[in-house]
Protein backbone atom coordinates (compact mmCIF):
# COMPACT_ATOMS: atom_id res chain seq x y z
CA UNK A 1 0.00 0.00 0.00
CA UNK A 2 2.90 2.29 0.87
CA UNK A 3 4.63 1.58 -2.83
CA UNK A 4 1.32 2.18 -4.75
CA UNK A 5 0.77 5.77 -2.41
CA UNK A 6 4.09 6.43 -3.49
CA UNK A 7 3.94 5.83 -6.87
CA UNK A 8 0.76 7.94 -6.90
CA UNK A 9 2.98 11.09 -5.28
CA UNK A 10 5.23 10.68 -7.70
CA UNK A 11 3.49 11.01 -10.72
CA UNK A 12 1.53 14.16 -9.57
CA UNK A 13 4.91 15.83 -8.30
CA UNK A 14 5.41 18.52 -11.18
CA UNK A 15 8.43 18.02 -13.07
CA UNK A 16 8.24 14.13 -12.78
CA UNK A 17 9.37 12.06 -15.84
CA UNK A 18 10.06 8.34 -16.33
CA UNK A 19 12.39 6.88 -19.24
CA UNK A 20 10.36 5.21 -21.97
CA UNK A 21 11.68 1.82 -23.27
CA UNK A 22 14.23 2.17 -25.58
CA UNK A 23 14.11 0.11 -29.16
CA UNK A 24 16.36 0.02 -31.78
CA UNK A 25 16.92 -1.28 -35.19
CA UNK A 26 20.17 -1.57 -37.51
CA UNK A 27 19.93 -1.91 -41.15
CA UNK A 28 22.52 -1.85 -43.88
CA UNK A 29 23.31 -1.65 -47.74
CA UNK A 30 26.38 -2.48 -49.95
CA UNK A 31 26.63 0.27 -52.06
CA UNK A 32 29.65 0.04 -53.98
CA UNK A 33 29.02 1.19 -57.73
CA UNK A 34 28.59 -1.74 -60.60
CA UNK A 35 31.84 -1.75 -61.88
CA UNK A 36 34.32 -0.31 -59.17
CA UNK A 37 35.21 -2.98 -57.55
CA UNK A 38 36.05 -2.21 -53.54
CA UNK A 39 37.24 -5.82 -52.62
CA UNK A 40 37.33 -6.77 -48.83
CA UNK A 41 36.64 -3.12 -47.69
CA UNK A 42 32.95 -2.28 -49.75
CA UNK A 43 31.41 1.52 -48.94
CA UNK A 44 28.29 0.93 -46.82
CA UNK A 45 24.52 2.61 -45.98
CA UNK A 46 23.83 1.62 -42.29
CA UNK A 47 20.87 2.99 -41.01
CA UNK A 48 20.23 3.15 -36.89
CA UNK A 49 16.64 3.50 -35.60
CA UNK A 50 15.83 4.52 -32.61
CA UNK A 51 12.39 4.81 -30.83
CA UNK A 52 11.45 5.96 -27.16
CA UNK A 53 7.57 6.01 -26.44
CA UNK A 54 6.32 9.04 -29.23
CA UNK A 55 9.81 9.78 -30.00
CA UNK A 56 11.87 8.37 -32.87
CA UNK A 57 15.22 9.15 -34.44
CA UNK A 58 17.21 7.34 -37.23
CA UNK A 59 21.07 7.77 -37.54
CA UNK A 60 22.73 7.08 -41.01
CA UNK A 61 26.61 6.25 -41.92
CA UNK A 62 27.12 6.26 -45.58
CA UNK A 63 30.29 5.46 -46.92
CA UNK A 64 30.79 8.44 -49.28
CA UNK A 65 32.65 11.81 -48.92
CA UNK A 66 29.44 13.82 -48.71
CA UNK A 67 25.96 14.38 -49.04
CA UNK A 68 25.78 15.70 -52.29
CA UNK A 69 27.10 18.61 -54.20
CA UNK A 70 30.56 16.52 -54.34
CA UNK A 71 31.19 13.06 -54.75
CA UNK A 72 28.71 10.28 -56.35
CA UNK A 73 25.77 11.38 -54.21
CA UNK A 74 23.49 13.90 -55.92
CA UNK A 75 20.20 16.50 -54.51
CA UNK A 76 18.17 15.77 -53.64
CA UNK A 77 19.23 12.62 -52.27
CA UNK A 78 18.42 13.82 -48.63
CA UNK A 79 14.62 14.92 -49.17
CA UNK A 80 13.99 11.80 -51.14
CA UNK A 81 14.85 9.69 -48.18
CA UNK A 82 13.67 11.89 -45.65
CA UNK A 83 10.28 11.42 -47.56
CA UNK A 84 10.26 8.41 -47.95
CA UNK A 85 10.76 7.37 -43.90
CA UNK A 86 7.99 10.21 -43.27
CA UNK A 87 5.59 8.37 -45.69
CA UNK A 88 6.32 5.05 -44.62
CA UNK A 89 6.72 5.18 -40.50
CA UNK A 90 5.33 8.90 -39.99
CA UNK A 91 9.29 9.74 -39.09
CA UNK A 92 9.69 13.56 -39.13
CA UNK A 93 11.99 14.67 -41.42
CA UNK A 94 14.23 16.39 -38.95
CA UNK A 95 14.56 13.56 -37.36
CA UNK A 96 16.61 12.06 -39.38
CA UNK A 97 20.74 12.53 -39.35
CA UNK A 98 22.87 11.65 -42.34
CA UNK A 99 26.19 11.58 -41.82
CA UNK A 100 29.06 11.25 -44.22
CA UNK A 101 32.47 9.86 -42.96
CA UNK A 102 34.05 11.73 -46.50
CA UNK A 103 36.25 8.83 -47.61
CA UNK A 104 36.12 9.21 -51.36
CA UNK A 105 34.37 5.88 -52.14
CA UNK A 106 32.49 5.84 -55.76
CA UNK A 107 28.96 4.69 -54.49
CA UNK A 108 26.02 3.52 -56.41
CA UNK A 109 23.54 5.24 -58.36
CA UNK A 110 20.87 4.34 -56.76
CA UNK A 111 22.13 5.14 -53.27
CA UNK A 112 18.64 6.90 -52.20
CA UNK A 113 16.91 3.49 -52.69
CA UNK A 114 19.79 1.39 -50.94
CA UNK A 115 19.31 4.43 -48.47
CA UNK A 116 15.95 3.87 -47.51
CA UNK A 117 15.93 -0.05 -48.15
CA UNK A 118 18.85 -0.03 -44.96
CA UNK A 119 16.60 2.47 -42.62
CA UNK A 120 13.57 -0.32 -43.66
CA UNK A 121 14.89 -2.67 -42.14
CA UNK A 122 16.39 -0.90 -39.41
CA UNK A 123 12.70 -0.16 -38.52
CA UNK A 124 11.11 -3.32 -39.17
CA UNK A 125 14.10 -5.23 -36.66
CA UNK A 126 13.53 -2.91 -33.44
CA UNK A 127 14.06 -4.86 -30.26
CA UNK A 128 14.39 -3.39 -26.72
CA UNK A 129 17.99 -2.68 -25.59
CA UNK A 130 20.31 -1.15 -23.49
CA UNK A 131 22.54 2.12 -24.12
CA UNK A 132 25.98 2.45 -22.49
CA UNK A 133 28.27 5.94 -23.42
CA UNK A 134 31.87 6.15 -23.21
CA UNK A 135 35.25 7.09 -25.00
CA UNK A 136 38.62 5.73 -26.72
CA UNK A 137 41.45 7.39 -27.44
CA UNK A 138 43.01 7.21 -30.55
CA UNK A 139 46.33 9.65 -31.18
CA UNK A 140 48.52 7.36 -33.68
CA UNK A 141 46.68 7.52 -37.22
CA UNK A 142 46.60 11.34 -37.53
CA UNK A 143 47.81 14.87 -37.99
CA UNK A 144 46.60 18.27 -37.87
CA UNK A 145 47.07 19.18 -42.05
CA UNK A 146 47.45 23.21 -41.49
CA UNK A 147 51.09 24.11 -41.01
CA UNK A 148 52.19 27.09 -39.26
CA UNK A 149 54.45 29.38 -40.92
CA UNK A 150 57.77 31.22 -39.40
CA UNK A 151 56.00 34.41 -41.34
CA UNK A 152 52.86 34.52 -39.50
CA UNK A 153 50.74 32.70 -42.65
CA UNK A 154 49.81 28.76 -42.96
CA UNK A 155 49.84 26.19 -45.24
CA UNK A 156 48.72 22.77 -45.58
CA UNK A 157 49.24 18.83 -46.71
CA UNK A 158 47.73 18.15 -49.86
CA UNK A 159 48.44 16.10 -53.14
CA UNK A 160 47.33 19.07 -55.11
CA UNK A 161 50.78 21.03 -54.14
CA UNK A 162 54.00 20.57 -52.69
CA UNK A 163 54.78 21.31 -48.55
CA UNK A 164 56.47 24.43 -47.69
CA UNK A 165 60.19 23.92 -47.03
CA UNK A 166 61.16 22.62 -43.57
CA UNK A 167 63.10 25.81 -42.99
CA UNK A 168 59.77 27.57 -42.86
CA UNK A 169 58.01 25.81 -40.79
CA UNK A 170 57.23 26.86 -37.47
CA UNK A 171 53.95 24.80 -36.10
CA UNK A 172 51.92 22.82 -36.66
CA UNK A 173 47.56 22.34 -35.16
CA UNK A 174 45.69 20.76 -32.74
CA UNK A 175 44.11 16.80 -33.08
CA UNK A 176 41.61 15.37 -31.43
CA UNK A 177 42.47 11.88 -29.76
CA UNK A 178 39.07 11.06 -28.73
CA UNK A 179 36.39 8.49 -30.06
CA UNK A 180 33.03 8.95 -28.98
CA UNK A 181 30.66 5.99 -28.31
CA UNK A 182 27.67 4.97 -28.31
CA UNK A 183 27.04 1.22 -27.07
CA UNK A 184 23.55 -0.47 -27.66
CA UNK A 185 23.03 -3.62 -26.56
CA UNK A 186 19.65 -6.44 -27.17
CA UNK A 187 17.85 -6.91 -23.67
CA UNK A 188 16.73 -10.18 -24.14
CA UNK A 189 20.42 -11.77 -24.66
CA UNK A 190 22.52 -8.77 -23.50
CA UNK A 191 24.70 -9.15 -27.07
CA UNK A 192 25.56 -5.87 -28.97
CA UNK A 193 23.35 -4.94 -31.46
CA UNK A 194 25.22 -1.68 -32.66
CA UNK A 195 28.34 0.47 -31.76
CA UNK A 196 27.75 4.18 -32.51
CA UNK A 197 31.73 5.54 -32.83
CA UNK A 198 32.68 8.95 -33.74
CA UNK A 199 36.40 10.33 -34.91
CA UNK A 200 37.97 13.30 -36.44
CA UNK A 201 39.82 12.57 -39.25
CA UNK A 202 39.60 12.56 -43.10
CA UNK A 203 39.55 9.06 -44.23
CA UNK A 204 41.25 9.41 -47.57
CA UNK A 205 44.32 7.60 -47.13
CA UNK A 206 43.32 4.69 -49.51
CA UNK A 207 44.59 1.60 -50.58
CA UNK A 208 48.10 0.30 -52.56
CA UNK A 209 46.15 -0.17 -55.48
CA UNK A 210 44.19 2.89 -55.58
CA UNK A 211 40.86 1.00 -56.43
CA UNK A 212 37.64 1.58 -54.71
CA UNK A 213 37.42 1.45 -50.94
CA UNK A 214 35.89 2.73 -47.68
CA UNK A 215 39.22 3.40 -46.46
CA UNK A 216 40.02 3.55 -42.84
CA UNK A 217 36.63 4.26 -41.20
CA UNK A 218 35.19 1.08 -43.77
CA UNK A 219 38.87 -1.21 -42.13
CA UNK A 220 37.79 -0.21 -38.30
CA UNK A 221 34.14 -1.04 -38.71
CA UNK A 222 35.32 -4.09 -39.87
CA UNK A 223 37.14 -4.74 -36.62
CA UNK A 224 34.76 -3.10 -34.57
CA UNK A 225 32.13 -5.83 -36.06
CA UNK A 226 34.83 -9.02 -35.72
CA UNK A 227 35.87 -8.43 -32.35
CA UNK A 228 33.18 -6.90 -30.47
CA UNK A 229 30.57 -9.49 -28.72
CA UNK A 230 29.88 -12.48 -31.23
CA UNK A 231 29.96 -10.66 -34.39
CA UNK A 232 26.14 -10.04 -35.39
CA UNK A 233 26.93 -6.33 -33.83
CA UNK A 234 26.69 -3.17 -36.38
CA UNK A 235 29.49 -0.79 -36.36
CA UNK A 236 28.25 2.58 -37.45
CA UNK A 237 31.01 5.22 -38.24
CA UNK A 238 30.08 8.89 -37.82
CA UNK A 239 33.15 11.64 -39.01
CA UNK A 240 33.41 14.34 -36.28
CA UNK A 241 35.26 17.56 -37.18
CA UNK A 242 38.63 16.46 -39.55
CA UNK A 243 38.35 19.54 -41.90
CA UNK A 244 41.28 19.61 -41.25
CA UNK A 245 42.67 16.56 -39.86
CA UNK A 246 44.54 13.84 -42.23
CA UNK A 247 45.63 10.69 -41.53
CA UNK A 248 49.63 10.34 -40.92
CA UNK A 249 51.99 10.27 -43.28
CA UNK A 250 49.09 10.86 -46.34
CA UNK A 251 52.21 12.42 -48.26
CA UNK A 252 54.57 9.53 -47.75
CA UNK A 253 56.68 8.79 -51.48
CA UNK A 254 58.23 5.79 -49.21
CA UNK A 255 55.53 3.50 -48.47
CA UNK A 256 52.58 2.58 -50.27
CA UNK A 257 49.11 4.37 -49.50
CA UNK A 258 47.41 1.96 -46.82
CA UNK A 259 44.43 3.14 -44.44
CA UNK A 260 43.97 -0.40 -43.89
CA UNK A 261 46.59 -0.17 -40.78
CA UNK A 262 45.00 2.85 -39.61
CA UNK A 263 41.66 1.48 -39.73
CA UNK A 264 42.76 -1.25 -37.46
CA UNK A 265 43.82 0.90 -34.88
CA UNK A 266 40.95 2.76 -34.96
CA UNK A 267 38.87 -0.16 -35.12
CA UNK A 268 40.75 -1.57 -31.79
CA UNK A 269 40.71 1.46 -30.02
CA UNK A 270 37.10 1.62 -30.07
CA UNK A 271 36.73 -2.07 -29.16
CA UNK A 272 38.33 -1.56 -25.94
CA UNK A 273 36.80 1.17 -25.10
CA UNK A 274 33.64 -0.55 -26.13
CA UNK A 275 33.95 -3.41 -23.68
CA UNK A 276 34.61 -0.96 -20.75
CA UNK A 277 31.24 0.52 -21.39
CA UNK A 278 28.06 -0.76 -18.55
CA UNK A 279 24.63 -0.15 -20.55
CA UNK A 280 21.64 0.36 -18.72
CA UNK A 281 17.79 0.14 -19.38
CA UNK A 282 15.38 3.30 -20.02
CA UNK A 283 18.13 5.75 -21.66
CA UNK A 284 16.43 8.74 -22.54
CA UNK A 285 15.79 9.76 -26.13
CA UNK A 286 15.63 13.50 -27.96
CA UNK A 287 16.39 14.92 -30.99
CA UNK A 288 16.33 18.25 -32.31
CA UNK A 289 16.87 20.48 -35.03
CA UNK A 290 17.28 24.15 -35.82
CA UNK A 291 18.30 26.11 -39.50
CA UNK A 292 20.85 28.71 -39.22
CA UNK A 293 21.42 31.44 -41.72
CA UNK A 294 24.74 31.59 -41.94
CA UNK A 295 26.29 34.60 -43.31
CA UNK A 296 28.24 34.12 -46.85
CA UNK A 297 32.10 35.80 -47.44
CA UNK A 298 32.36 38.01 -50.02
CA UNK A 299 35.76 37.23 -51.19
CA UNK A 300 36.30 39.77 -53.78
CA UNK A 301 39.04 42.14 -52.13
CA UNK A 302 41.10 38.94 -51.14
CA UNK A 303 40.87 37.68 -54.83
CA UNK A 304 42.43 40.99 -55.78
CA UNK A 305 44.93 40.87 -53.49
CA UNK A 306 46.05 36.94 -54.49
CA UNK A 307 45.97 38.10 -57.89
CA UNK A 308 48.49 40.86 -56.65
CA UNK A 309 50.68 38.99 -54.70
CA UNK A 310 51.35 36.02 -57.93
CA UNK A 311 52.05 38.70 -59.84
CA UNK A 312 54.82 40.25 -58.02
CA UNK A 313 56.06 36.12 -56.96
CA UNK A 314 56.43 35.55 -61.49
CA UNK A 315 58.19 38.90 -61.37
CA UNK A 316 60.77 37.70 -59.24
CA UNK A 317 61.59 35.00 -61.29
CA UNK A 318 64.95 35.24 -62.32
CA UNK A 319 67.32 33.77 -64.99
CA UNK A 320 69.75 30.63 -64.26
CA UNK A 321 72.11 29.04 -66.41
CA UNK A 322 70.69 25.42 -64.94
CA UNK A 323 68.30 22.95 -66.31
CA UNK A 324 67.11 20.25 -64.58
CA UNK A 325 69.47 17.73 -66.13
CA UNK A 326 72.50 20.01 -64.38
CA UNK A 327 71.28 20.96 -61.48
CA UNK A 328 70.42 17.66 -60.13
CA UNK A 329 73.92 16.02 -60.84
CA UNK A 330 75.22 19.25 -59.00
CA UNK A 331 72.64 18.95 -56.19
CA UNK A 332 73.73 15.75 -55.51
CA UNK A 333 77.23 16.11 -55.82
CA UNK A 334 77.58 19.52 -53.75
CA UNK A 335 75.73 17.64 -50.83
CA UNK A 336 77.76 14.20 -51.05
CA UNK A 337 81.21 15.27 -51.30
CA UNK A 338 81.54 18.26 -48.28
CA UNK A 339 84.65 20.71 -49.18
CA UNK A 340 85.69 19.19 -52.18
CA UNK A 341 83.02 18.31 -54.57
CA UNK A 342 84.42 19.03 -58.10
CA UNK A 343 87.32 16.66 -57.85
CA UNK A 344 89.50 15.12 -55.41
CA UNK A 345 90.78 16.44 -52.71
CA UNK A 346 94.29 17.07 -53.70
CA UNK A 347 93.75 18.52 -56.68
CA UNK A 348 92.44 21.71 -54.32
CA UNK A 349 95.38 21.48 -52.53
CA UNK A 350 97.51 21.58 -55.32
CA UNK A 351 95.72 24.76 -56.41
CA UNK A 352 96.50 25.99 -52.47
CA UNK A 353 99.88 25.50 -53.18
CA UNK A 354 100.12 27.34 -56.09
CA UNK A 355 98.03 29.94 -54.97
CA UNK A 356 95.63 29.32 -57.53
CA UNK A 357 91.85 29.31 -56.49
CA UNK A 358 90.28 27.67 -59.79
CA UNK A 359 88.46 25.00 -58.56
CA UNK A 360 87.20 27.20 -55.64
CA UNK A 361 86.33 29.35 -57.82
CA UNK A 362 84.15 26.87 -59.91
CA UNK A 363 82.62 25.79 -56.75
CA UNK A 364 81.65 29.11 -56.02
CA UNK A 365 79.29 29.74 -58.97
CA UNK A 366 78.18 26.45 -59.28
CA UNK A 367 76.71 27.05 -55.80
CA UNK A 368 75.66 30.40 -56.69
CA UNK A 369 73.77 28.87 -59.81
CA UNK A 370 72.27 26.52 -57.75
CA UNK A 371 71.08 29.04 -55.10
CA UNK A 372 69.15 30.51 -58.02
CA UNK A 373 67.63 27.99 -59.31
CA UNK A 374 66.12 26.56 -56.06
CA UNK A 375 64.77 30.20 -55.42
CA UNK A 376 63.05 30.34 -58.55
CA UNK A 377 61.29 26.08 -57.69
CA UNK A 378 60.20 27.55 -54.79
CA UNK A 379 58.73 30.30 -55.76
CA UNK A 380 56.85 28.62 -58.31
CA UNK A 381 55.78 25.92 -55.88
CA UNK A 382 54.55 29.41 -53.77
CA UNK A 383 53.41 30.45 -57.26
CA UNK A 384 51.03 26.79 -57.52
CA UNK A 385 49.70 26.84 -54.48
CA UNK A 386 48.10 30.16 -54.41
CA UNK A 387 47.33 29.57 -57.92
CA UNK A 388 45.08 26.86 -56.71
CA UNK A 389 43.80 28.14 -53.43
CA UNK A 390 42.65 31.20 -55.37
CA UNK A 391 41.17 29.07 -57.83
CA UNK A 392 38.97 27.70 -54.78
CA UNK A 393 38.10 31.13 -53.83
CA UNK A 394 36.86 32.62 -56.97
CA UNK A 395 34.75 29.62 -57.73
CA UNK A 396 33.15 30.42 -53.96
CA UNK A 397 32.42 34.29 -55.03
CA UNK A 398 31.13 33.46 -57.43
CA UNK A 399 28.53 31.64 -56.07
CA UNK A 400 28.18 33.43 -53.50
CA UNK A 401 26.64 36.38 -56.02
CA UNK A 402 24.49 34.38 -57.20
CA UNK A 403 23.06 33.29 -53.70
CA UNK A 404 22.94 36.29 -51.38
CA UNK A 405 24.32 37.49 -48.12
CA UNK A 406 23.44 33.92 -45.95
CA UNK A 407 23.53 30.14 -46.50
CA UNK A 408 21.23 27.80 -44.78
CA UNK A 409 22.59 25.38 -42.57
CA UNK A 410 20.75 22.66 -40.19
CA UNK A 411 22.00 21.86 -37.07
CA UNK A 412 20.79 18.58 -35.26
CA UNK A 413 21.01 17.48 -31.65
CA UNK A 414 20.51 14.04 -30.42
CA UNK A 415 20.53 12.60 -27.13
CA UNK A 416 20.94 9.01 -26.55
CA UNK A 417 21.30 8.09 -22.89
CA UNK A 418 24.27 10.48 -21.73
CA UNK A 419 25.51 10.29 -25.53
CA UNK A 420 25.04 13.53 -26.94
CA UNK A 421 25.76 14.31 -30.42
CA UNK A 422 25.82 18.15 -32.44
CA UNK A 423 25.75 17.90 -36.16
CA UNK A 424 26.33 20.47 -39.00
CA UNK A 425 26.65 20.11 -42.72
CA UNK A 426 30.26 21.24 -43.73
CA UNK A 427 33.46 20.16 -43.06
CA UNK A 428 34.13 21.59 -39.61
CA UNK A 429 37.88 22.28 -38.36
CA UNK A 430 39.39 20.22 -35.34
CA UNK A 431 39.02 23.25 -33.11
CA UNK A 432 35.21 23.81 -33.78
CA UNK A 433 34.75 20.60 -32.19
CA UNK A 434 37.33 21.04 -29.03
CA UNK A 435 36.05 24.47 -28.19
CA UNK A 436 31.93 22.61 -28.20
CA UNK A 437 33.05 20.38 -25.97
CA UNK A 438 34.95 22.26 -23.61
CA UNK A 439 31.92 23.95 -22.71
CA UNK A 440 29.09 21.59 -23.08
CA UNK A 441 27.79 20.40 -19.59
CA UNK A 442 27.93 16.65 -20.42
CA UNK A 443 31.38 14.56 -20.13
CA UNK A 444 30.16 13.09 -23.13
CA UNK A 445 29.13 15.88 -25.92
CA UNK A 446 30.51 15.07 -29.38
CA UNK A 447 30.51 17.42 -32.56
CA UNK A 448 29.72 15.73 -35.81
CA UNK A 449 30.64 18.07 -39.33
CA UNK A 450 29.71 16.36 -42.73
CA UNK A 451 25.86 15.63 -41.91
CA UNK A 452 22.61 16.71 -43.80
CA UNK A 453 24.34 18.80 -46.26
CA UNK A 454 27.50 20.06 -47.42
CA UNK A 455 28.65 23.59 -46.98
CA UNK A 456 32.30 23.01 -48.04
CA UNK A 457 35.18 23.86 -45.24
CA UNK A 458 34.10 25.53 -41.83
CA UNK A 459 37.31 26.97 -40.66
CA UNK A 460 37.59 29.01 -37.53
CA UNK A 461 37.58 33.16 -37.55
CA UNK A 462 41.76 32.61 -36.95
CA UNK A 463 41.86 30.78 -40.26
CA UNK A 464 39.77 32.74 -41.92
CA UNK A 465 42.89 35.17 -42.15
CA UNK A 466 44.72 32.94 -43.63
CA UNK A 467 42.45 33.22 -46.94
CA UNK A 468 44.23 31.65 -49.34
CA UNK A 469 46.84 30.03 -47.98
CA UNK A 470 45.14 26.65 -47.27
CA UNK A 471 42.42 24.44 -48.38
CA UNK A 472 40.64 24.68 -45.81
CA UNK A 473 40.09 28.46 -45.32
CA UNK A 474 39.88 28.64 -49.06
CA UNK A 475 37.53 25.85 -49.96
CA UNK A 476 34.85 27.69 -47.93
CA UNK A 477 31.80 30.51 -49.12
CA UNK A 478 31.51 31.02 -45.04
CA UNK A 479 32.38 34.54 -43.38
CA UNK A 480 33.66 34.43 -40.14
CA UNK A 481 30.77 34.67 -38.29
CA UNK A 482 29.45 31.33 -38.86
CA UNK A 483 31.54 30.18 -36.06
CA UNK A 484 29.73 31.86 -33.27
CA UNK A 485 26.58 31.12 -34.88
CA UNK A 486 27.15 27.43 -34.54
CA UNK A 487 28.95 27.46 -31.43
CA UNK A 488 26.60 29.23 -29.52
CA UNK A 489 23.43 27.30 -31.23
CA UNK A 490 25.15 24.06 -30.52
CA UNK A 491 25.83 24.81 -27.03
CA UNK A 492 22.22 25.82 -26.82
CA UNK A 493 20.57 22.73 -28.63
CA UNK A 494 22.90 20.68 -25.80
CA UNK A 495 21.87 22.25 -22.95
CA UNK A 496 17.88 21.82 -23.89
CA UNK A 497 18.52 17.69 -24.56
Amino acid sequence: MKRLFLFSLLILLPGASFAEELLAGVGKADITRPGHDAGGNPPYVKALVLSSGKTNAVVIAVDAVAIAEIGSIRDPYLDEVRSALQEQFSIAPESVIINASHCHAVVAENITELTIQAAEEAWKNRVPVKAGTGTGHEDRIMVNRRIRLADGTEADERHAYSLPHDEEVESVGPIDPEIGILRLDRVDSGKPLALVYQFACHPIQGIPSGDNTADVSGFASQVIEEHLGDGSVTALFLQGCGGDINPIRYKSVTTPRDGEPLGTKLGLSSVRAAKKIKTTNNAGLRILSKTLAVPRANLAARIAEMEEEIATLTKSLRGTTLSFESFLPLFVKYHLSGNYPSEAAHQYLQDDLLKKGDWKKLDENNRAAMASYLNNIRIMEKVTRKQINLALLEKHQARNEKAGPTATAEVAALRVGDFRLVTFPAEVVVQVGLNIKEQSKSPHTFVSGYTNGYLYYAPTVEQMNNRGGAQEDSDCLLAPGWQKMFENTALEMLGEL
